[in-house]
């Protein structure tokens, strides 16, 4: 289980996903007004109290880290560990649509300054280490099917 590569990759998707719970996305600028975004969602950074809740971001991170943790154990049944990656990345992929939704109402409804920070790019990484995982997991698939074949 953990010789293979895939098993490394899934791993790092689950620990970046983990590190996206903790860390804040981006800081809004309304003014002289700052706010954090997180994936609970938009703390003043002043008062430290919830201005808006984001909790389908939480939800959406959670349980990309938990797809990716338990496709790690899938390891016996190839094509069911494809689907669950197949399926992580379309987590992945909704994460970014919600959140630019999210960005899209506050800009409508606020005159807000956005600057990202590092933790908005581990979705992506995720998605490039996901997309590893699932040729990896294709080529142990094809491998194991031509060995059947010689039998």
């Amino acid at each position: 289980m953990l010789q293979r590569i895939q098993t490394v990759y899934l791993f790092i998707i689950a620990i970046l996903a983990v590190l996206l719970l903790f860390m804040p996305l981006a800081v809004l600028q309304t003014g002289n007004d700052f706010y954090t975004l997180d994936v609970f969602g938009v703390n003043a950074v002043a008062a430290s109290e919830i201005v808006y809740s984001t909790w389908g971001l939480f939800v959406l991170a959670a349980l990309i880290s938990l797809v990716a943790l338990s496709t790690i154990f899938l390891y016996k049944k190839r094509m069911l560990q494809i689907r669950f990656c197949i399926f992580n990345a379309l987590l992945m992929l909704g994460f970014y649509g919600f959140l630019a939704y999210l960005i899209f109402v506050m800009k409508q409804q606020l005159d807000v300054s956005i600057r990202v920070r590092i933790a908005l790019s581990f979705p992506v990484i995720c998605l490039i280490l996901d997309y590893l995982a699932i040729r990896n997991i294709g080529a142990d698939e094809t491998l194991v099917r031509s060995l059947e074949r010689l039998r």
